[in-house]
């Protein structure tokens, strides 16, 4: 297996929750939900080359990659607790995160400083024996140094979009909100990821699948030209095809 190098998480795929709230203001944690998870490894790996299974009624996850060189599945396992709403869905989704961190998916939050809201940017209610704000929050730009600290970070109230914390290097424009995005350039697929594409042409073959049409669809002469994006479209065609062809 090639080294696995997950990108670190970008600004729209980091959550804050509020964790202490006191008279003078709030502190926030920020984490990944399962399904950014989910998206790293379809994109790192490819949908094909990853798996999920859990053990002690949840409680446990183990997330395997396929390792083509070995032959084999590399697991990492991971424990998990239960939220307060749904245990059963919230125990397996946080044993899934947690095994995903084992593996290096948002790893860098670990790095986050210490977030402060201060009372004056938030509404803290005195609920007679506790404090509790409903506001939201969200990560409105995020950066990272060459060891992937977090070395930048910027959080807005949901509501009004001011900025109620800032840290590091601003951006070099102004920053409009969590909607836009910088513009991304195209990143190429992984080797895992054109074995999927490889092993289900050679799958298909014989009902007329060929490599040759995959590369005029996309306009490219040549597997590893194709992008994340066209790998994305080009797996959802292919798993159309393969139901099709089971049905027929």
């Amino acid at each position: 297996m090639e080294k696995l190098n997950f990108r670190t998480l970008q600004a729209d795929e980091i959550d804050c929750r509020i964790a202490t709230i006191k008279e003078s203001g709030l502190s926030l944690l920020l984490y990944k939900d399962a399904r950014v998870d989910q998206n790293m490894l379809d994109e790192a790996v490819g949908p094909m080359n990853w798996q999920r299974h859990h053990s002690r009624d949840n409680a446990n996850c183990t997330v395997a990659i396929w390792d083509s060189e070995k032959n084999q599945w590399i697991e990492k396992e991971d424990t998990g607790t239960e939220s307060y709403t749904e245990k059963e869905k919230g125990l397996a989704s946080d044993s899934f995160k947690r095994a995903c961190f084992n593996w290096g998916i948002g790893r860098e939050l670990y790095t986050s400083p210490f977030i402060w809201i201060s009372a004056q940017d938030c509404n803290i209610k005195n609920s007679g024996n506790r404090f509790t704000c409903n506001d939201s929050f969200y990560v409105s730009q995020i950066g990272y140094d060459e060891k992937r600290n977090i070395n930048s970070l910027t959080i807005k109230k949901s509501k009004g979009n001011s900025i109620v914390f800032s840290m590091g290097k601003k951006p070099e424009k102004p920053d409009e909100g969590q909607a836009k995005q910088p513009e991304k350039k195209s990143e190429g697929i992984t080797t895992p990821m054109i074995e999927s594409i490889k092993s289900l042409v050679e799958k298909h073959s014989g009902k007329g699948l060929k490599m040759e049409k995959i590369l005029a669809m996309y306009k490219i002469k040549d597997i590893n030209e194709m992008t994340i994006e066209q790998y994305k479209d080009c797996m959802n065609k292919l798993k159309l095809y393969e139901e099709k062809t089971i049905h027929e």
